[in-house]
């Protein structure tokens, strides 16, 4: 006789039920664990997710399962999951509540930014927490809606300090890379001896050894095929050995096992199960009801003994296993699969669920229906009312298919790819507008497959081909005589231009200035067209002819009165457009809004590039521990949202001002090998202008001027040219190349003197200074340093000091020097940036003088994001303010904050304002 193996321990899994056992432990102590479970199908995910359930006493559970037909509607899998917590919606702050309120489809509104969704997900997940561990299981998590996915991810990676467990379950292999930077556990296969184990448990009678031997070895320790498999085979096969060859991979023979069982059932135990497997939400009494419309009494099916081993009926249907959904709905027919959601459609009410009705209806025709279509694009409204832009774009792409006119149809195929660009299906979209484009399309549908077309290309990889694609709809939105398109899609066009720049592949950025300068006048300017207008001047007739232009677009950029909507979308320019006339205060102000109006707005998908001019701001200042925090937010930000379409240059940029050598030229090589290739050449043009800075501080002159001769020849592009010019001057007066610095020094006045800030005439000053002598070249230094004291841009500031130091040492001044050289050292060495502090230290010791260490003078012993969350509670806010705004449960700011009171011996909140910190990354 078989030894049986109890249901009571998973043979050959200890170790991962120890470490799920682990992580309720943790959450019974106030710790948050997630595990993603991976492994092929049977390998026993499933079987872990019900030990977890058992361990998990005294817990609270909430759970959903990712459902293969669902993968199109938007937060489908994290309504599922969150169902039960929605009580304590109400208690979150206003934005977070309205947003995972419209994403749910409980109330109308604009579609929420997914990460807003995202904090109010944690929001909700961390408060359920605070009364009982919370423990959540999501199960076939590789089906899961990608809005549920990403929202999901970006939870699971904010959880720290709170009293909840989130385990996936994801079927291998699975496309794309679901959940792929969480902790993991991989499932291997049993061993030989617990294999043979396994399947003596199950096997009744006589079983050949050489049948062992082959089911053992064809399963390779998958727990459900050992199981699975022997249900397969005759007695005479089990006894006789006669042995059946089989071609298919494992996971289509568990499969094909369920489909030969689901095949031998009779016909109503076998359609009930067709319509189970159609049916995603587990509707127990909706299946009844469409059970009811095709004639089948579901409790009779059910009650058959093949069928009552593959699926139950409780308070929610469910399979057996998941493979038993898929096989079922693959032994259907066509026909039986239209019957059955024709049916489904009949059994759901249209008042209460009218899109999921409308699918039904969808997947029940055969052939082109222009009532369902039209149905279907009603639900693609609603869906975009409630934030599902990806279920939309399901919605108006099934809608196409059935579309029997061109016209028509070539229309929905526009609206369909619209939708899914929005979402991020970016294969999709473009499949879609070439449905478009064999359709007959006016002028304007085809000005819009071409914005679309472009739209695509800049979200991809922000790379060289979307001018030229937004050029030709602007051209055809002006002879359409729509002017507002025409010059909203020039701007944008010059946009892709700015990004692209020295390797746009078509129209560069003088070509795209040329045709924007000829759309058509705006009969009534709006703030977009004064941009537009000092652009065009600024990429034709260059730097000096367009300043005071420049200057007037970025006041009205900056005035506050403007429209939210407008803001998000032209703040940007703001900041570009400041960096570029030497405005250190407009730009301050620009980046400071920027972030401001992002993240009050819920525009968290904006928010890395917003933050990324911040960044800037804070580099120059010399507030380089301001910059970091910024930059590890920024990083949290890109990662819950996927978003790599364009490198971060934060991380490069505080390498570079630290004087980290090593760490900033991996840096420079790890962006160039990515924006090269995606023709990104402001990147290009900005990393080489950091390679510059960074050997002009390690007095690596030769080098820092071959790499800003390579920025300055980009005299089209934006800033980084004339910035350029300043790293040339000092790198070839200090390599012996006084003719380049003489012709650099021409150049750069000409857009200085443009410019006219205190900004712009200090470099020019420090810059002239470096080619003078005598009292000439000392008034220029003073006249640097006392101009560039009254500007935001200390780095600068400190580096005349260093310069005016090392020219009075070597002019025999040693006393003037060293006063000097010391500021510069103290600048620098409170700033953290290294290797010019260290250049200025050398050049001390030079003159006789002992150098005392300067130290920075902020809290070291906090992390940056105790030292942020320090900060923000020193202004007064509370823990969910904070929370919010650092997309960080209440519970980890409360977590943060005791660690904040410990490292600073302090005790209250009160106590934190008066501490000094390094200047506020948190002014936004």
């Amino acid at each position: 006789m078989a030894r049986r193996v109890s249901r009571a321990r998973l043979l050959g899994r200890e170790n991962e039920c120890k470490a799920l056992d682990d992580l309720v432990a943790g959450a019974r102590a106030g710790r948050s664990g997630v595990l993603v479970l991976r492994g092929e199908p049977g390998i026993g995910k499933t079987e872990l997710l019900r030990h977890l359930l058992g361990r998990a006493t005294g817990c609270r559970i909430i759970r959903a399962t990712g459902v293969q037909s669902e993968m199109e509607l938007s937060y489908a899998g994290l309504h599922q999951l969150c169902a039960p917590l929605l009580t304590g919606l109400d208690q979150l702050p206003e934005p977070q509540r309205d947003a995972l309120g419209t994403s749910f489809g409980l109330r109308a509104g604009a579609a929420p930014d997914r990460f807003l969704v995202g904090l109010a997900t944690l929001s909700l997940i961390a408060d359920a927490g605070g009364d009982q561990p919370l423990v959540c299981i999501v199960d076939d998590a590789q089906w899961l809606d990608k809005a549920s996915a990403l929202t999901l991810e970006f939870v699971a990676r904010r959880l720290l300090a709170e009293s909840v467990v989130l385990v996936f379950a994801v079927r291998e292999p699975s496309t794309g890379h679901t959940l792929g930077s969480l902790p993991e556990l991989s499932l291997t296969g049993l061993t030989e001896r617990d294999s043979r184990t396994l399947l003596d448990s199950v096997v009744t009678g006589p079983l050949d050894e050489r049948v062992r031997d082959r089911i053992v070895a064809e399963s390779r320790g998958n727990p459900l095929a050992l199981l699975e498999l022997p249900r397969g085979l005759t007695a005479a096969e089990m006894a006789g050995g006669f042995e059946r060859p089989d071609a298919w991979p494992l996971s289509s023979q568990i499969e094909q096992g369920f489909l030969r069982r689901v095949q031998a059932l009779p016909s109503e135990p076998r359609r009930l199960l067709f319509i189970a497997a159609a049916e995603p939400l587990g509707d127990v009494t909706l299946l009844r009801r469409a059970a009811g419309h095709l004639g089948i009494d579901a409790d009779t099916a059910v009650s058959h003994a093949g069928a009552a081993d593959l699926i139950t009926l409780g308070t929610r249907v469910r399979f057996r296993h998941p493979l038993v959904r898929s096989a079922a709905y693959r032994a259907a027919d066509p026909n039986e699969r239209r019957q059955v959601h024709k049916a489904l459609a009949d059994a759901t009410d249209g008042r209460l669920d009218p899109d999921r009705r409308a699918w039904h209806l969808a997947e029940a025709a055969s052939g082109p229906d222009e009532t369902v279509a039209a149905e279907l694009e009603r639900s693609a409204g609603r869906a975009h009312a409630r934030g599902g832009i990806a279920e939309a774009a399901a919605f108006l792409q099934r809608a196409t298919a059935l579309t029997q006119d061109p016209a028509l149809r070539a229309q929905r195929a526009v609206d369909a790819a619209q939708a899914k660009l929005h979402a991020g299906a970016f294969e999709p979209a473009a499949t879609l507008l070439a449905t478009a484009a064999a359709g007959p399309l006016d002028e304007l549908g085809r000005a819009r497959i071409e914005v679309l077309r472009a739209g695509i290309a800049f979200a991809q990889n922000r790379g060289g081909e979307a001018p030229q694609l937004l050029l030709a709809a602007a051209h055809r939105f002006g002879r359409l005589g729509d002017v507002a398109l025409a010059r909203g899609t020039y701007l944008d066009a010059i946009e892709a231009a700015i990004f692209a720049g020295r390797l746009a592949r078509g129209p560069g950025l003088l070509e795209v200035g040329e045709a924007a300068r000829k759309a058509p006048p705006a009969p009534q300017p709006q703030v977009s067209d004064v941009v537009l207008d000092a652009l065009t001047v600024r990429l034709t007739d260059g730097y000096p002819a367009s300043a005071a232009m420049m200057e007037r677009a970025l006041e009205a950029l900056c005035d506050e009165r403007l429209p939210v909507q407008e803001q998000l979308r032209r703040l940007w320019f703001a900041s570009f457009i400041a960096s570029d006339l030497w405005d250190d205060e407009h730009w301050q102000a620009a980046a400071t809004r920027h972030v401001t109006v992002t993240r009050a707005a819920g525009a968290l998908s904006a928010l890395p590039d917003a933050l990324d001019s911040r960044v800037f701001v804070h580099l120059i200042a010399g507030e380089l521990t301001a910059a970091e925090s910024l930059i590890e937010e920024t990083a949290a930000v890109c990662a819950a949202t996927g978003n790599s379409s364009t490198p971060r240059l934060g991380p490069l940029g505080l390498a570079v001002w630290r004087g980290r050598e090593g760490e900033a030229r991996t840096l420079i090589d790890a962006v160039l090998v990515e924006a090269v290739p995606r023709g990104q050449g402001s990147i290009v043009t900005v990393t080489r202008w950091y390679e510059a800075v960074l050997c002009n501080g390690l007095g690596q002159y030769a080098q820092a001027l071959a790499a800003a001769r390579e920025v300055a020849a980009e005299q089209r592009e934006f800033t980084w040219p004339r910035w350029s010019l300043v790293e040339l001057i000092e790198a070839a007066v200090r390599s012996g190349s006084p003719e380049s610095a003489a012709d650099a020094l021409e150049r750069l006045s000409e857009a200085t003197r443009a410019s006219g800030t205190e900004w712009a005439l200090g470099v020019e000053a420090r810059s002239r200074a470096l080619l003078s002598e005598g009292d000439s070249a000392e008034r220029l230094y003073r006249e640097a340093i006392e101009r560039l004291a009254r500007t935001r841009v200390r780095m600068e500031l400190a580096r005349v000091h260093l310069l005016y130091g090392e020219w009075l040492r070597r002019e025999n001044r040693r006393v003037d020097a060293r006063a000097q050289l010391d500021v510069a050292h103290e600048m620098f060495s409170r700033f953290g940036a290294e290797a010019f502090a260290e250049r200025a230290r050398g050049e001390l010791q030079a003159t006789g003088a002992k150098v005392r260490n300067h130290t920075v003078a902020t809290p070291t012993a906090l992390t940056p994001q105790e030292a942020q969350i320090a900060r923000l509670a020193g202004k007064g806010l509370t823990n969910p303010e904070i929370g919010a705004q650092l997309f960080l449960s209440r519970h980890t700011v409360e977590w943060h904050l005791r660690k904040v009171f410990s490292k600073l011996s302090i005790s209250s909140r009160r106590e934190i304002s008066a501490i000094q910190f390094d200047d506020e990354a948190t002014s936004a």
